[in-house]
């Protein structure tokens, strides 16, 4: 057995007003396949309407007991536009105080947001962990110096590392610097061969502990799918191998399951097995600040649970003791709607 595995996902932001739980069940169903039993929906830049919107679907998914769900992840608006990858750069915008009681409205679960610290300030960082949400820096320009404000105030996480942030040169540490510098951070991972280069990533494995580092899928609604092709926010992402990029070419998220960034964390870049599997279940949960219920196998905590065969292709899942074998007996899945 394996041990459970929060991870987090992202949808298109219009399906969480239009679908509600129907969207964030359907997410939890599709992955669980591939050993996630504890997830965050992600939000990408969006208006904060919508976020508004987004924030009462998710309320109502921990209402009704969807399984797996742990919060939401507001990745954006507050984001810089120099790095904002395939983020609309229209509806960017700073984080000012008129937010927080939006960010901090979910009332149950855990709430992270990726920003910028660049578009904020430390003292909006430090409410907003006040407040219970942890903030972890993602599509930032920041300096390393702009960093260390942010890490002293409160963040405590790097989004995506390497991926849409200030770079490591030989003058200016930048968030990559600040990040490897920092001891007591969590950097997200994504492990496909492709958004990092695995050299890159074993050399950061040997600047700071490994129980600073997650797996994240950044997947996209393409994982265990034949579909090579969706629309986002207007435009067409295209699958190719492991990974979406937009028609620029730019990177759009993954194609990639948790139980493939597992076998990875072990192929490419030598991380032992045993330590792969906590980068994918303790390492996040303690992260979030659920470790106390989520992320190992021990007395207390929840029966989150991953069975799977020599070549960790998943065979069986339990959400809150309720085998995933048990629950496609009870509701068989319903035909694909044409």
């Amino acid at each position: 057995m394996r041990a459970a595995t929060p991870a987090r996902t992202r949808i298109e932001p219009i399906t969480f007003f239009i679908f509600h739980l129907l969207s964030i069940r359907a997410i939890g169903a599709a992955h669980r396949r591939f050993g996630t039993t504890g997830f965050l929906p992600t939000l990408i830049s969006a208006d904060l309407d919508i976020v508004a919107r987004a924030i009462a679907a998710v309320r109502g998914a921990l209402a009704a007991g969807v399984p797996g769900v742990l919060g939401i992840h507001i990745e954006g608006p507050f984001l810089n536009v120099a790095r904002k990858g395939v983020h609309d750069p229209a509806k960017l915008r700073e984080l000012d105080p008129s937010a927080l009681g939006l960010l901090t409205s979910l009332q149950g679960g855990r709430t992270l947001v990726t920003l910028a610290p660049e578009m904020t300030t430390p003292k909006l960082i430090e409410q907003l962990v006040a407040a219970g949400v942890v903030v972890s820096a993602g599509h930032t320009n920041a300096s390393y110096a702009e960093i260390r404000a942010a890490l002293a105030h409160g963040l405590s996480g790097f989004t995506h590392l390497f991926n849409a942030m200030s770079q490591l040169t030989g003058r200016e540490p930048g968030t990559v610097g600040a990040a490897l510098d920092d001891q007591r951070s969590w950097c997200g991972i994504i492990v496909d061969g492709e958004h990092t280069d695995p050299v890159v990533l074993r050399i950061a494995l040997r600047c700071k502990p490994h129980n600073r580092f997650m797996l994240v899928t950044d997947a996209m609604p393409s994982v265990g799918t034949s579909q090579r092709s969706f629309e986002l926010q207007g435009r067409r992402i295209t699958v190719r191998g492991h990974t979406c990029v937009d028609e620029d070419g730019r990177l759009a998220g993954s194609n990639i399951d948790m139980a493939s960034c597992v076998r990875n964390a072990v192929a490419m870049l030598g991380v032992p097995l045993p330590q792969a599997v906590r980068m994918a279940s303790e390492i996040p949960a303690e992260f979030l600040g659920v470790s106390h219920n989520y992320g190992r196998i021990a007395a207390g905590q929840r029966a989150n649970l991953v069975l799977t065969d020599d070549e960790l292709n998943v065979r069986e899942t339990w959400i809150d003791g309720q085998s995933s074998r048990e629950l496609t007996q009870t509701h068989p899945p319903a035909a694909a709607a044409s």
